[in-house]
């Protein structure tokens, strides 16, 4: 009975946590899209220039891309504007950076110490001095090494498969990224830190870790189709742009949410929760600022999608299939 109790508990929980989640994204979604309160202030004369600024410019760190153009911004907000098409800056920094985090990670499995001046980094980091007696993680060798797979490909799809518009984010938004994935790689390591483990390297592999390797494949996969479908919404058969006009996507999972590349990403970071045998919390908080972040973009894209385009299908969903 108390088992069964507790379970209620824990189901009331979660779903309570989910429902604020979902009310959290669609009004954050309707105040920086919709605005409707300072459409009616505006209106009547009466709208606080100090709080409408502050939204203005709450809207344009948050907003990329073709949610960005939307928008009614001020001269001086466009001065800090970066093309959109900068975003292969983020991959090409992952690759070379987390490259070399791998490189020295695996002469550290074979050595048992890192370079001082990243040793000393991850003291501080971490708080917590490493110790020649730390025994290699095969959880860190193959997040790393996925991480820049990842990495890889979508810097490969950003050069030779995306068709950027004149879209643009904000320079906070790209500083932000560049140090992203420069803090990602040391995350890894940071959790690898923290993480004890005494068996051997290879005795470490389990099932968890062999269906998160599954599950980024997957997601890689789907991730990848869900872009050509969109630069196909631009090229003709030749493969020959055409036109940087925004399209209605359709096909492949598009048939589901509006933004399935989102929904790639957030499982590619979950796959990897499951390469660290679901034991890294820190992880798991990258995770949770992952789907937020993903859920936001994807919330704003399909409201855009549906008041542009009148015969938008209704059934989509903008990030989750069938949720959210």
């Amino acid at each position: 009975l108390i088992k069964s109790i507790h379970i209620l508990l824990c189901y009331k929980e979660i779903t309570g946590c989910y429902s604020l989640l979902l009310h959290l994204i669609r009004n954050l979604s309707s105040t920086f899209y919709r605005r409707p309160l300072f459409r009616v202030a505006q209106n009547n004369n009466c709208r606080p220039a100090h709080l409408q600024n502050d939204v203005e410019l709450s809207g344009d760190l948050i907003r990329y891309g073709k949610t960005k153009q939307s928008l009614k911004r001020d001269d001086w907000l466009r001065v800090f504007d970066v093309p959109k098409r900068w975003f292969w800056h983020f991959y090409a920094v992952s690759v070379g950076w987390n490259g070399l985090l791998l490189v020295l990670y695996l002469s550290f499995i074979f050595q048992h110490q890192y370079p001082l001046w990243l040793s000393d980094f991850l003291d501080i980091l971490t708080g917590a001095p490493g110790s020649d007696s730390q025994v290699p993680k095969l959880s860190t060798v193959l997040v790393q090494l996925l991480l820049w797979v990842h990495s890889l490909r979508r810097l490969l799809e950003c050069l030779f498969v995306s068709v950027f518009s004149d879209g643009a984010m904000h320079l906070v938004q790209y500083m932000f990224g560049l140090g992203y994935y420069i803090m990602l790689g040391l995350t890894i390591l940071c959790c690898d830190r923290m993480e004890k483990e005494r068996s051997t390297l290879l005795s470490q592999l389990d099932w968890l870790q062999v269906a998160g390797f599954v599950l980024f494949i997957w997601a890689s996969w789907l991730q990848h189709q869900s872009m050509v479908l969109l630069a196909r919404l631009r090229t003709g058969k030749s493969g020959t742009v055409e036109t940087l006009t925004h399209r209605v996507p359709e096909g492949g999972w598009f048939e589901l949410v509006s933004c399935p590349h989102y929904f790639a990403e957030l499982l590619i970071y979950i796959s990897l929760s499951f390469v660290f045998r679901g034991l890294s919390f820190t992880w798991w908080l990258v995770v949770l600022y992952v789907l937020f972040n993903q859920a936001l973009a994807g919330q704003l894209c399909h409201d855009l999608y549906v008041s542009k385009y009148k015969s938008y299908p209704r059934h989509r969903r903008a990030f989750i299939p069938f949720v959210l």
